[in-house]
This record gives C-alpha cells, structure tokens and sequence, in this order.
C-alpha cells in the first residue's frame, strides 16, 4: 500500500517538470511561428510550448510550427498567461490595440501582470519607437531571445 501513495505523490510532483513558454501573437502568426521553430530546434521537448494566438490562424500557424497546445482570443490569453513560466512575442504584445486592434486593453493588463517572466522582441512598430534597442533582423533577434530563454531555464 505505501509503494501505490509512494507513486501517486511522485506522478504528481512530475506533473510540472518541464518549463512552460507562452508564446504571443496574432494576425498571421509569423513571428510566433519562428520562435517556435527555433524553440523546438533547440530544446526539442524539453519546454512545453504554448501557442497564444489572438486569433485562430495565429494559433493555427503555431501549432503547425511545433507548439505543444494552442489557444485562440482574449479568454483563453487572459487565463493561460498566468500558468506559464516564460512569456514570448514581440513587443506590440504589450500595447493595447496594437496587432490593428487585435490586443485588447485586457490582454495586456493580464500579460504585464502575469507573473512569468517575459522575454520580448524589439520590433518596430509603426506608433512606437525603442529608443536604444538594435535594429537587427527577426531571426538574430530570435537568437538572442533562445539564448536568453536557456539562461532563464538553467538558472
């Protein structure tokens, strides 16, 4: 009998071994979609991926590229962001209505509220400027966002 709770508590405590990333975008899902790849490329499944997609096609064009599980929409972005250990997108995913409307004001809220720690690409977005930030191609950026992303998961 004690070997049964013996393995029911050490399946349960290996219920989240693998770190989670959460990766945000919409309109096409391009950008995600490169992450990922390059996610998987690295860490195989090492990381649960998550594809967050402000709309289907984004989640479709992560799922495609190798996520683990997707969601569509503001609901399904509001409740996933808290359950993952490492946010991803570009930066508009952290302005309100950006993506030509896409993200909601309640998406960011609960984005820059989550308490995963968020690894964002300094794209350029039409209204905003980073001021200091490389203008380098996505995929360098994307380079320097997996190597970032190992630090965190080694630490």
């Amino acid at each position: 009998m004690e070997q049964k709770w013996l393995f029911l508590f050490l399946w349960i405590g290996m219920g989240k071994t693998k770190k989670s990333i959460g990766v945000i975008d919409g309109q096409g899902g391009g950008i995600g979609s490169v992450i990922i790849k390059r996610l998987r490329e690295v860490f195989g499944e090492e990381v649960e991926v998550i594809g967050l997609g402000t709309n289907a096609m984004a989640t479709g064009a992560m799922l495609k590229a190798g996520a683990n599980k997707g969601a569509s929409g503001e609901n399904a972005i509001v409740q996933t962001v808290k359950t993952v250990d490492i946010l991803t997108g570009p930066i508009s995913i952290l302005l309100a209505n950006s993506m030509m409307g896409e993200l909601t004001p309640k998406m960011v809220e609960a984005i820059a509220s989550a308490p995963a720690v968020k690894c964002i690409l300094p794209l350029k977005t039409p209204e905003v400027e980073i001021i200091g930030a490389p203008r380098e191609p996505l995929p360098h950026l994307v380079d320097q966002l997996i190597k970032r992303i190992k630090e965190i998961i080694v630490a």
